[in-house]
């Protein structure tokens, strides 16, 4: 059987010119499902848009619900080469003269000195406590002390008083000491220090925490015969403090382990650390050398403004992205992806409702965001009088507290915003179902353009069948004609012949 291996060779027509029309003219209602998915797709990008700056605007809104937000203080020190400041929630107004007489400090002891760092030194246990040196006399010549005592620290609820460190053959250097001391992790940093002497090498054990209580006792328990390892690391600044019943101090003290010493107001205070915390209510010391300072407390109200500020800085954005992707334009007689929706008329509408309510939570003179420099403008969206908001604060803190927050997570600008936000993004929400159905139309459109696509793409080859056995009927004719032609001349041409 005869074949065409192009449309329109055996009839002459112009068949794939019509065939192109046809399939175009299939075509047109998947145009159609395209149009409406691309529509659909705007709107579900504006939709991201807006939730979006409902997230930052709850977030400028959260941060205003918590009431001990607007006790937030401030810390200055006069003298900042003396002690930093910090304050917090608690901290009460007010100033308060600080003298700092002496910094806390880690206890520091050096050993004798040895020739090499790898020459063996004798085995046995060392066993480390912390405590307290109390009385006695220090000679600061020879850093030892005559007649003191030491009393350790408690114990832990579970466990013994400070740690061990065993020695033997495999650590029994200098350096091998240094490294099973901090390997053990107990409190004490051991390091080597070179002094330049003919025994040059000295074992440096210095407590990691400061305070008169982290001064150390050091006892060996020898298990090799010998005392060279007591001779190097034990301290007992106590007569028959030693776990062996013996004053011994073969190490030398180079830093006494000492509290913080100050006075606030001319209280004494001390303290074993340098980072104060009680020595002023709420407000935290950072001591960094001695002398004296006033440290200022007052009420933060840059931050408050600052909070104040995002919240008006996200309600406007909030404002303006709904305005963009909602806006008409008659020129144009273009619309955007949102004018006229429901669901972003219903968000407005509720959040101006809250914002428009005045609050009982504050005071009879703040009840409205105006109150503290707040307004509304012409088109919608907020101006804000830093200045205004500054006078609030300092004639009626509460007032403006309660005008955005409650203890209770309800009242107030911040909780009810965070909790609008919340219901129209939840997994029930306004802006959720809305941002669901267009999700479900768009796969509905897919589905919908899948189908046309199959049904159009069968139709169009049920027309190029048609028209290649159109074609082969139409070539088949034509070589019929052409031999009937053939067969009629040569008949005529017989005849006239004869």
């Amino acid at each position: 059987m005869a074949t065409i291996s192009n449309l329109g060779v055996g009839s002459g027509l112009e068949l794939n010119t019509l065939l192109d029309q046809l399939t175009t003219a299939e075509q047109a209602p998947l145009t159609a499902i395209q149009n409406r998915a691309t529509s659909y797709q705007a709107k579900l990008s504006a939709y991201g848009q807006v939730q979006s700056m409902l997230s930052a605007f709850q977030g400028a809104a959260k941060q205003l619900s918590d009431p001990n937000f607007f006790n937030s203080t401030t810390a200055t020190s006069s003298a900042a080469n003396v002690l930093g400041a910090v304050g917090s929630t608690s901290a009460v107004s007010g100033t308060y003269a600080v003298n700092v007489s002496s910094l806390a400090q880690s206890q520091s002891l050096v050993s004798a000195g040895q020739a090499k760092l790898t020459d063996a030194i004798g085995t046995g246990t060392i066993h480390i406590d912390f405590g307290t040196i109390t009385g006695g006399t220090l000679d600061p010549a020879t850093g030892k002390y005559t007649g003191a005592t030491f009393a350790a620290n408690p114990p832990p609820a579970s466990g013994t008083s400070g740690f061990d460190i065993k020695i033997d053959s495999t650590n029994n250097s200098l350096q091998g000491i240094r490294d099973a001391i901090n390997k053990a992790n107990g409190g004490v940093t051991a390091s080597i220090v070179n002094d330049g002497s003919g025994t040059p090498y000295r074992l440096v054990l210095t407590s990691n925490a400061t305070g008169a209580n982290s001064s150390m006792r050091i006892s060996v328990a020898e298990t090799d015969g010998g005392t060279k390892l007591s001779d190097l690391v034990s301290y007992s600044p106590g007569k028959n403090q030693d776990l062996t019943g013996n004053e011994v101090q073969n190490m030398q003290q180079t830093i006494v382990a000492q509290n913080a010493q100050l006075t606030v107001n001319n209280i004494a205070v001390q303290s074993t650390s340098n980072t104060v915390t009680d020595a002023i209510q709420g407000v935290t010391l950072s001591l960094t050398q001695g002398g004296t300072t006033t440290v200022t407390v007052q009420r933060d109200v840059k931050t408050i403004q600052t909070a104040v500020q995002s919240f008006v800085t996200a309600y406007n954005n909030l404002q303006k992205t709904a305005a963009s992707v909602s806006n008409y334009d008659p020129a144009s007689q273009s619309a955007s992806p949102l004018t006229g929706d429901a669901t972003l008329r219903l968000i407005q509408g509720q959040m101006r409702g809250i914002l428009n309510t005045p609050q009982t939570g504050g005071s009879g003179a703040v009840t409205g965001l105006a109150n503290i420099g707040v307004t509304f403008q012409v088109d919608g969206t907020m101006a804000f009088d830093a200045t205004k908001l500054t006078r609030a604060l300092t004639t009626d803190p509460n007032g403006v507290a309660g005008l955005f927050s409650n203890a209770n997570g309800k009242d107030g600008y911040g909780n009810q915003i965070n909790s609008l936000v919340t219901s129209l993004t939840g997994t029930k929400g306004t802006l959720t179902n809305a941002t669901d159905g267009i999700t479900q139309t768009l796969k509905s459109l897919s589905d919908q353009y899948s189908e046309t696509q199959t049904r159009i793409n069968a139709t169009v080859a049920q027309y190029k069948a048609q028209f290649t056995n159109l074609d082969l009927i139409m070539s088949q004719m034509n070589n019929t004609s052409k031999y009937l032609t053939q067969q009629f001349n040569a008949l005529n041409n017989s005849n006239s012949s004869k």
